[in-house]
C-alpha cells in the first residue's frame, strides 16, 4: 500500500519516538527511577502505529500491558505520561496507575486491565455502546498470543460477531505468553479462529507498518458500514524480555539465533529502508526525527521529575467503589 510522504513520516516518528521512550524509560527504572512493574514493547511499534493510524480521534483503544506503544500512537501527552511513569500527580492518572494501568478517555483510551484478555470484553461493551447511540465510532483491542486461549477471547468474538460490533480485535502475536511459545499452545494460526466466529479474519506482517495499516483501514471501513468485526493476527516479535527481571531478553526460554533473526526484521529498520529506498525521506530528514524527539523526551523527564507526588490523603480520590 502506498503511503503519503506526510502519513509515511507520521508513522515513522511515531515508532522512533515509542523506541526512543521505551528506551530511556527502561535506563530510568534500571536506575531506580519510575515506579511499578515496567513491560517494554520494543520491536513491536508497527501494529500500535499501522492500527492507530487508520483511526479517528474519537475512536477508541484498548491497551495491553505493554501500553506506551499504543497510547503514544493513539495520541497521549507525553509529558503527563512520563509524570504518570513516576508515580506523580501530574501524571495521567494522577500518580495511582503506574507504568501498566493508564487510561485517558478524552484521547479515546480506555483502561488497561490487570487480568490478561480482560480488555476484549470492555471493548466489546465499548461496542455495543457505540452501536446503541450510533456514533459510528470503533474500538480497536489490542491483546497478546497469550489472550487467545482463555474464555474471554472466545466470549468476546462470539458475541461481537452476534451482534455485529464495530470492534477490532488485534492480536499482536509475538512469539510467546510470557514464556510459553505459541507454536506448543495452539495447533492452529491464531486468524483461523476468526471463522469459527463468521467474521473475517486477517494474517499481516506486525514488522511492516504498511501492511498493518492496510489491514486495519480494511477492518475499520468495515465496522463503520456496520458489517461487525475483524479479527487482525498482526505476527511480530519482542526484542526485549517480558519485563525488566527478564534476565538477557528471555534466553532462558528463547534461542539467540531466533533473537538474531528477529532482530534483522526490527520494524524501525525496515520502515527506515523502505523510505530511504523510495526517497521519502534522507539521511538529514531522519537526523532531523531523531534530534526533535530527544528534545521531546528529556522536556518530559524533567516534568516529571520535577513534578510533585499525590499527598497520602489523595489516596482515594477518584477511586470508584462497588
Amino acid at each position: 500500500m502506498k503511503l503519503s510522504k506526510e502519513l509515511a513520516i507520521k508513522m515513522l516518528r511515531q515508532m522512533i519516538l515509542i523506541r526512543r521512550i521505551e528506551e530511556r524509560y527502561f535506563d530510568l527504572y534500571s536506575r531506580g527511577e519510575g515506579v511499578g512493574l515496567s513491560a517494554q514493547c520494543n520491536g513491536q511499534e508497527a501494529c500500535a502505529v499501522g492500527i492507530c493510524n487508520a483511526l479517528q480521534k474519537n475512536d477508541y483503544i484498548s491497551p495491553t500491558h505493554r501500553v506506551r506503544g499504543h497510547i503514544i500512537a493513539k495520541g497521549i501527552d507525553l509529558k503527563a505520561m512520563m509524570a504518570e511513569l513516576f508515580g506523580k500527580r501530574t501524571g495521567i492518572c494522577k500518580g495511582k496507575g503506574g507504568p501498566l494501568h493508564m487510561v485517558d478517555i478524552r484521547t479515546g483510551i480506555l483502561p488497561v486491565a490487570a487480568i490478561v484478555g480482560a480488555g476484549i470484553p470492555i471493548s466489546v461493551g465499548v461496542g455495543l455502546s457505540i452501536k446503541k447511540r450510533g456514533s459510528n465510532q470503533v474500538v480497536a483491542c489490542f491483546f497478546g498470543d497469550g489472550a487467545c486461549n482463555i474464555a474471554f477471547f472466545h466470549e468476546g468474538l462470539n458475541f461481537a460477531s452476534i451482534h455485529k460490533l464495530p470492534v477490532l480485535f488485534v492480536c499482536e502475536n509475538n512469539q510467546y505468553a510470557i514464556s510459553m511459545p505459541q507454536k506448543k499452545s495452539m495447533l492452529v494460526n491464531i486468524v483461523d479462529r476468526a471463522a469459527s466466529y463468521g467474521m473475517p479474519g486477517i494474517a499481516v506482517d506486525g514488522n511492516d507498518v504498511a501492511a498493518v495499516y492496510k489491514a486495519a483501514k480494511q477492518a475499520v471501513k468495515r465496522a463503520r458500514e456496520g458489517s461487525g468485526p475483524t479479527l487482525i493476527e498482526c505476527r511480530t516479535y519482542r526484542l526485549m524480555g517480558h519485563f525488566q527481571g527478564d534476565a538477557y531478553r528471555g534466553i532462558k526460554y528463547r534461542t539467540q539465533e531466533e533473537m538474531d533473526e528477529w532482530a534483522k526484521r526490527d520494524p524501525i529498520d525496515l520502515f527506515k529502508k523502505k523510505l530511504l529506498d523510495e526517497r521519502t525521506v534522507n539521511e538529514a530528514v531522519l537526523d532531523a526525527i531523531e534530534s526533535e524527539i530527544e528534545v521531546k523526551i528529556e522536556e518530559a523527564v524533567e516534568y516529571a521529575k520535577t513534578s510533585p507526588f499525590p499527598e497520602p490523603r489523595e489516596a482515594l480520590d477518584d477511586v470508584f467503589a462497588t
